[in-house]
Parts: structure tokens; sequence; C-alpha cells
């Protein structure tokens, strides 16, 4: 598709937002049936490619210094003390299995479906990754993608060597169709809020290591795409319509193998990796037989396509609050692996001020995972509060920068109390609610799913959305990005807290809005979430994730 001026790109942006709303007199544009038997494949592989096998953590010895930060406190995951560990195969492979390998087989009767450790919209898995590997023992020079079916990288382009350091980059790109098969136009949003919680996924996999990872958003759409190859459209066959097999490039994180931060990639340089680089395998069938297509999402995708530019200073962000003695001590291998998306909520369950006070003090914008991206903040969290203890059930606002506060300030007060609550600050009230009545609210904006009303409390994510549109339509991404790198943090600070968290992105975008009396489109909600204690479905049973892996590590 041909480039757009920037007012026409802007304007596809804000038609394409508008149009994919869920409003309460209807849905999104979306398929109206659904054959679960033909489901896009969730895992693809490039035929011909040579494949390398990772090791897995379930071979790590006992005693090694990955074994030992593997089994170290969460609590203890951005603890700028420990001694980063060298990057070789057995570093390698603990990275991409704690963040985007398999953690379970699950069987439902006839149905057997995966679990990763990357949480994704309606467990569809649009993100691939891709390596850029360079100067690491065991592996040539090149570009590899990785199966996490099968825990192995393949070589899909090998590059020329280069003598220095060791050198490792990570790309991610969407397979679009796998969201829109089941959400048709709303699919380009969850693919963004995918991507985000793939980049959080990887950062906290990276911190067990000693690494740091930061993205490189200098680096434009059409470099990501050459460099991952994904424009080789003849390696990418489509048996029915192109689209459904198609990638599209998405963010590329640089590592650093220390705290500090990776240098900044140079486009140039990238460019001249792909165009001198030896081309392996072709990519394998995605859907064979699409019964829709949504022209809307190729349309919203060149529109918010990035330029190269110059690199830009990352935002400063300030270090991360210590946490209470005791606080998530559970091992990072064990809550990483273990982190899954909540199917119901027991409706009775308190939770305690203290597990409250800890998850929202990890929302704030400081340390880990936060330095992943390089921008200052553009979400601010509004809460539905159910049972927290010590806390009146209604409505709260949670500010991630004071300019948040001060933007939200004028535009809440004529309804709302705006009260600090002492020891949870910046936390604001807005208002209280009688318990059936938050339910009932709290379940109809949210599509009226249960998991919302259940919970012990619900969040939506309000972005600055014309203020971060101003930037370009790329910024498009950028807010789903960010929240879904929310999302990745309160996954896991939930699990941190015994509890669990589901991500919710079907919800009614407009009554959203007039519940907090805003207009117009300068905040907009977009993505929710809910946390509670779980009930687990017995009859769902559970598999490991490698089918010749039967020990794991000790929790």
């Amino acid at each position: 598709m041909p480039p757009q001026t920037p007012p026409v790109a802007l304007a596809t942006v804000l038609d394409y937002h508008q149009r994919t709303k869920h409003r309460f007199e209807g849905y999104a544009p979306g398929p109206g049936t659904l054959d679960w038997d033909a489901q896009p494949a969730p895992f693809r592989h490039f035929d011909g490619a040579p494949q390398i096998a990772l090791p897995r953590l379930s071979a790590v010895p006992p005693g090694s210094a990955l074994h030992a930060a593997l089994t170290r406190p969460f609590a203890r995951l951005d603890d700028p003390a420990q001694a980063p560990l060298p990057p070789d195969l057995a570093s390698l492979g603990a990275l991409l299995q704690l963040s985007l390998g398999l953690t379970a087989w699950k069987r439902y009767g006839p149905d057997r479906w995966a679990v990763r450790a990357n949480p994704s919209s309606g467990n569809l898995h649009p993100t691939e990754a891709y390596l850029l590997i360079g100067g690491i023992a065991g592996l040539q020079d090149g570009l590899y993608h990785y199966r996490p079916e099968t825990h192995a990288l393949e070589l899909r382009a090998a590059h020329p060597s280069a003598a220095g350091e060791p050198r490792l980059a990570i790309l991610l790109s969407s397979v679009m169709w796998r969201e829109a098969w089941k959400y048709g136009e709303r699919a380009f949003r969850y693919c963004q809020l995918d991507t985000g919680h793939a980049a959080g996924a990887l950062r906290y996999a990276a911190a067990v290591l000693g690494w740091r990872l930061a993205e490189q958003p200098h680096i434009g759409s059409d470099t990501l795409a050459h460099l991952a190859g994904i424009d080789r459209l003849a390696e990418f066959p489509a048996r029915k319509r192109a689209e459904t097999e198609l990638e599209e490039a998405e963010i590329l994180l640089a590592a650093s193998f220390r705290a500090a931060a990776p240098a900044p990639l140079e486009s140039t340089a990238l460019q001249a990796l792909a165009e001198h680089s030896t081309w392996h395998g072709v990519a394998s069938t995605i859907d064979r037989h699409p019964m829709y297509s949504w022209p809307a999402i190729a349309q919203v995708a060149a529109a918010t396509r990035r330029a190269d530019g110059p690199v830009q200073p990352a935002a400063a962000l300030p270090a991360a609050a210590p946490r209470a003695p005791g606080e998530a001590a559970k091992s990072v291998q064990a809550l990483l692996g273990e982190r899954r998306s909540a199917q119901r909520f027991d409706r009775h369950h308190v939770m305690s001020q203290a597990q409250f006070a800890a998850i929202l003090a990890r929302l704030q914008p400081a340390g880990l995972p936060w330095d992943v991206f390089g921008e200052s903040p553009r979400m601010a969290l509004v809460l539905f509060v159910a049972r927290v203890e010590g806390l009146t059930p209604g409505l709260y606002l949670l500010p991630r920068s004071e300019a948040q506060r001060d933007a939200l300030r004028p535009l809440l007060a004529a309804r709302f109390a705006l009260a600090p609550l002492p020891g949870l600050e910046p936390l604001l009230q807005l208002a209280s609610l009688e318990p059936l009545e938050l339910q009932r609210a709290t379940r109809s904006l949210h599509c009226h799913q249960d998991i919302a009303s259940t919970a012990c409390f619900a969040l939506g994510m309000l972005g600055e959305f014309d203020a971060a549109l101003a930037a370009g339509p790329a910024a498009y991404r950028s807010l789903y990005r960010e929240a879904g790198l929310i999302g990745q943090a309160l996954y896991l600070e939930a699990e941190a807290q015994g509890l669990r968290g589901t991500g919710i992105g079907c919800f009614f975008d407009d009554p959203v809005h007039a519940l907090l009396g805003l207009s117009g489109s300068a905040w907009q909600t977009l993505y929710h979430f809910t946390v509670g204690l779980p009930v687990e479905d017995p009859r769902i049973e559970s598999a490991p994730a490698y089918a010749d892996d039967h020990d794991t590590l000790p929790h």
C-alpha cells in the first residue's frame, strides 16, 4: 500500500479508531461466525531453514549462575547488584523460554491448546520474534526466527561474520490475521497490545539475566520489514488471500548485556545487513481458507508506519520504589512461568490493602519494565474498586505523572470529589457507589462480562489520545503498546500477590468516557484489566510445555 501524506494518515487513524469502538447499540465490525476447526495456525515456521535447538530451563544445572538467577525471588528482579550473565546458548534459551516460550499445554474434552509466557488477546498470539545475533558462540551471525512450540531457532538469513563484542536485537512482528480471524477490524488494536505484552515479557526475562532491552523507535517500519525479510513476499505464499500470510513489522529491541542502556542501532547498518544476507526458508501457511476480509486493518497499518529518523533521548525514569520485606518471594522462574489469565474470580474475596498498594506502586513508570520504551507515560488508570480492604467501593483515579493529574483534574472536578487517600498516593477517590450499582455498571461497561464485575478491582487505561497523535500517526501504535506493557506488569504483580489478572479488550469505549464526563477525543480508554482471586476449573487438564520435560526448577 503506497505511503499516505500525514494529514491523510491521521484521518485514517481517527476514522479507524471511531469505527472500531464497541457501542451499546452494536459491536465493532467482526466475523458473523467462527469455524474453530479452521482456526489460523498458532505457530509459524520456515520450511528449508536450518534449525538450532535451544537449551531448556529444565536442563539448567543446579549450582550454576543461571540456576541462581532463575531461583532468586521475584522481588529482587530489579536488584542492581546482580552480576550479568554472559550471552550464550543457555542464557539465550532462558530469555526466550521465560518471555515467549510455552508454559503448559491445556486440555478440555477434545480441545487442546498451548499457554505461553507472554499473554495474548484470545490466546491467538499474533506476535512473531526474530533475533539479530552476532558474536555469540554456537550461533552463526544472522537473523533467526524463534519457534516457541519446539523452543528452537531457525536461521532465516546468514549475515557476513563481523568481529567484535556479542550483539543481540529482537524484532517483533504481527501476523494480524490471527487476531482478525476472530475479532475483525478491532484486531489491529489487539496486535499492538500484544506487542506491548511481548516487549514487557522480554524486558522482565532480560532482567533475570542482568541484561537490558530498549526499543529503537528511530528505526523505521520499512527498515524493520527489510531486516526481518517479511517484505520478501514470494517467501510468504498465500493459498487464497495475501493478507492472511503477511507479517507487519512492529518494534526492534536492542540488548545490552549489562545494566546500562544499549547503544542505539543505526538504520543504514541494518539495511546493509539485510542487503548482504543469504536467505533461507519459505513461510508456513497461516490460513488456507479464510472466510472474511478486513481492508481497514491494512489501511490503519499503512497509516501508522514509522519512517527512519534521528535518535531521540529516552525519557528519564526514577528508580523503582523498594518492595516491602517478604513481598513477592516466589522465584522469578516460577512466577514468570505460572502467569495465566484468570477465567473466573471468587466474587466474595477481599483483597488486602497491602496487596492493592503493592500492585499500584509497581504501575508507576519507574525502573523495570518501563525503561523498555523510551517515551513518557501517556496512560492514566481509572479503577472500579469492588472489594479492597479499607476502601469504599467506587471509582478511583491513578495518575501516572503529575502532568496527567493536572490535565485530568479540571475535566473531572465538576463531577467528582478527587479526594486524596493517605498512604495510597497518588490515588484519588472519584466517587463511592453502592456495591450492587458498581457491579452492574462494571459488568455493563465490559460487554456484560462477569469476569469484570466479580474481580476485586477492574481498571481502564485512559490514554492522552490527541496529545500523543499530535506527534504523528505512528503514536497510535505506541499508545496501545504502553497499555500492553501495563497489562504485562499487572499480570505479574497480581501473581506476585497470590492473585491473578486478565486483560479485557471488549468494553464499550464511549460509555466509559460518558461515565467519567469526558467528551471529545482528548482522552480515550484503550485497554481494560481485572484482578482478583481466581477460581480454577478442575475439568481443565494440564501437561508440560515440552513433552520430555518432567522436572522443573524449584519454586
